[in-house]
């Protein structure tokens, strides 16, 4: 049975995901979500319908939950079409001034989660595959007050691309989408609305948009997918102008 596996799917752009899957892999027969609140997620399971549902309430920050997601892959072993990581998180504040837990959290579930969460599931993959990557404009250079978060993200991309290459000879594809913000709850979570004057400042992306451009993306074999053309030229300036340069005025 053909799958598709989406951390983060309980709410934002995770359910917007789910949402639209169908239109661009309608060959997708079952859908394993992944999110630590079970109920959204058993929620988001009633509209899938004429699809298997598999729900996963696993916080991809508990290396516990790595084992659980690893058994249930040898129990069942998926014909896995698309991978989906997106679960991830950025709270707002310097280094050394905000709580560690919040700081390293950002580590565990952007970085450590994505790179468990993809090196289980690649082996049940196939010809024609495809891993979508959720990273950020934040990757193209660090951003003051998101220094931990902008540093994952950048993680985030580069690894897609390195990803891509080593999986080129097997016909998958990997591709990372690199969104501006969004009026999703990951700004609120983060402490971001109402203390960032850049955030203010810059045009917000539609997740409908960016989900479905994404997906297609993906399908299309793009390795890097950034919405909207005001992000398209950040991210070409950020090639040609020294981060230590711009990182003067990207301070969120």
């Amino acid at each position: 049975m053909k799958t598709a596996i989406v951390t983060g799917a309980s709410s934002g752009l995770g359910r917007e995901f789910v949402r639209q899957i169908e239109q661009v892999f309608p060959e997708i027969e079952c859908y394993w979500l992944i999110a630590r609140r079970g109920d959204r997620l058993e929620e988001m399971a009633k509209t899938l319908t004429g699809k298997t549902v598999v729900c996963f309430p696993l916080d991809l920050c508990d290396s516990m939950s790595f084992l659980a997601y690893q058994e249930k892959l040898r129990g069942e072993q998926p014909e896995v079409v698309l991978l989906i990581n997106n679960a991830g998180c950025g709270y707002l504040g310097n280094v050394g001034q905000t709580e560690l837990a919040s700081q390293t959290r950002m580590v565990d579930l952007n970085v450590r989660a994505l790179t468990a969460i993809t090196h289980m599931t690649v082996p049940y993959m196939g010809a024609g595959s495809r891993i979508l990557n959720v990273s950020s404009i934040a990757s193209f250079c660090p951003n003051p007050r998101l220094t931990v978060y902008s540093s994952t993200k950048a993680y985030v991309s580069s690894y897609t691309i390195g990803l891509a290459e080593e999986l080129r000879s097997r016909k998958i594809g990997v591709t990372a989408v690199c969104p501006g913000p969004m009026k999703t709850e990951f700004l609120d979570v983060g402490g971001i609305t109402g203390n960032s004057r850049m955030f203010e400042m810059l045009p917000y992306c539609d997740q409908v948009r960016v989900a479905g451009g994404a997906l297609r993306a993906a399908r299309a074999g793009q390795t890097i997918y950034t919405p909207r053309l005001f992000y398209k030229t950040y991210r070409l300036l950020a090639k040609l102008m020294p981060a230590e340069v711009l990182v003067k005025l990207v301070k969120t």
